[in-house]
């Protein structure tokens, strides 16, 4: 079998598959992976040019990079599935979705819908973010061992960065840091995307951002009036890449989208969004989660 990327399997289950944002690998989810690969049979890639997985040879645009994650769930027989994206991966998510790939999405502050003003603010800062961390390369080891030095690497990334865990902080080290193609991603799959096909997801769409987001400043609801039947739910005490910020909040979302999926009766595909009374769901800062105790992982090489 032969795989386009690096993909990192455990739990058992319906399939799941998770898709983080540029600058940063598979190892983003470590908060939310041991309640996921509880109910779940997930699927992590990294995505082309970041951790395991090499850059792609042509333009690595959102449809190209769907068609290679396409092709390697059909060289690992896996069909429909749930997903889980942030950034980045949620757009990807929903280009999946729009193929029919998908039972189920939730989209974490999707890129591809920001203004003109927005998306120079936003290359700005993510190419700030690269350079930045590039130049902490040689200390990066250090810095991630400890809270104050995590809680350097993630501000701005995340509203609470020194709840983010050492593997997180490595996995920024393998993305914005080491990322081969890091430069191509952000002009041709973030400043330069524009979502096409929205029309035509026709599963259940749980769209998230953080209001602590400093990142994707308002493209996230604008989704709503593309996707039929989505709803919008604010993450409280969330930044833009907020997996460690509210996991429990997010497994909870997850969970409700892939019951949308087993439950018709309770889903809302299929209805055209009202324009001017969106559904908007508050989701609090859960107080406990589970521990990484009876975590399993399983490397599939390429």
């Amino acid at each position: 079998m032969t795989l386009r990327l690096s993909w990192h399997r455990g739990g058992a289950g319906e399939p799941l598959v998770l898709l983080h944002g540029i600058g940063s690998t598979h190892d983003d989810f470590a908060a939310v992976r041991p309640q996921l690969d509880a109910g779940y049979a997930v699927l992590a890639p990294d995505l082309p040019g970041h951790g395991g997985s090499p850059a792609l040879r042509g333009r690595p645009t959102v449809a190209v990079i769907a068609d290679v994650i396409e092709a390697d769930l059909d060289a690992l027989g896996v069909g429909r599935v749930h997903l889980l994206g942030n950034s980045l991966g949620a757009r990807v998510a929903l280009e999946l979705a729009s193929r029919g790939r998908a039972r189920s999405v939730v989209a974490i502050a999707p890129s591809g819908l920001n203004l003109l003003p927005e998306r120079i603010y936003q290359g700005a800062l993510l190419s700030l973010a690269r350079l930045a961390l590039q130049a902490a390369a040689p200390r990066f080891d250090g810095m991630a061992r400890s809270v104050l030095g995590r809680t350097a690497l993630f501000t701005g990334l995340r509203a609470a960065p020194w709840r983010a865990g050492e593997v997180e902080a490595r996995a920024l080290k393998a993305g914005f840091a080491e990322s081969t193609d890091f430069w191509r991603l952000l002009w041709w799959a973030i400043l330069a995307d524009v979502p096409t096909g929205m029309e035509r997801i026709a599963c259940p769409v749980v769209l998230a951002q953080g209001i602590a987001d400093v990142i994707a400043a308002g493209q996230t609801p604008r989704y709503l009036w593309l996707i039929a039947g989505s709803r919008f739910v604010p993450l409280l005490g969330a930044g833009h890449a907020p997996q460690s910020d509210v996991p429990g909040a997010i497994v909870q979302l997850v969970r409700r989208a892939a019951g949308l999926a087993t439950d018709p009766e309770r889903s809302t595909c299929g209805q055209q969004p009202v324009p001017s009374n969106p559904r908007i769901q508050a989701q609090s800062t859960p107080t406990t989660m589970m521990t990484r105790a009876g975590s399993t992982m399983k490397t599939v090489r390429r």
